[in-house]
């Protein structure tokens, strides 16, 4: 049974900003069992693969969706919309599912549950969420950092 929606990156596949992935043999597991299925909010709201990195500005993805902050692509384009978008969509595919849990890549400008880049694209972090977690959240889904899923054992409890 299908408990989890989970980031594509994390399961393998070449979903990331830089056209690569954060491949996790744990998370890959998790979706050959049935247990997850992946999605990537990026892609889901209209972005290519690869493109420029994006940070958020002038908040976190609560912000964004307040219409308070943007999502900015290093070279200055606005893509916030795009962000809003994809969060929308995995929301939809989450209720299609019926799914109340999502694990999401770290630190991500969409999926970070934790902590988000902070505007400058030099790697200084700042407390935060993504805007897909954001909405995800606020719109009844558990969010997890996927670090935090690692670190704690949690899959182990879940086999």
């Amino acid at each position: 049974m299908i408990q989890y929606i989970i980031s594509a990156c994390l399961v393998g596949l070449d979903t990331r900003y830089d056209g690569k992935n954060s491949f996790s043999k744990v998370f890959f597991d998790m979706v050959k069992e049935g247990k997850a299925v992946p999605f990537c909010p990026e892609q889901a709201g209209g972005l290519t693969t690869p493109r420029l990195p994006s940070e958020i500005s002038g908040g976190d993805g609560n912000a964004v969706l307040m219409g308070k902050a943007k999502v900015i692509s290093k070279d200055g384009q606005d893509v916030t919309d795009s962000f809003i978008k994809g969060a929308k969509q995995v929301l939809k595919f989450a209720e299609l599912l019926g799914v109340k849990k999502a694990i999401l890549k770290s630190k991500s400008p969409s999926c970070g549950c934790e902590k988000v880049y902070d505007r400058s694209f030099c790697g200084i972090l700042r407390d935060g969420m993504g805007v897909t977690a954001a909405y995800l959240k606020d719109n009844g889904i558990e969010v997890i950092d996927s670090e935090e899923f690692l670190s704690s054992g949690c899959y182990k409890m879940s086999e």
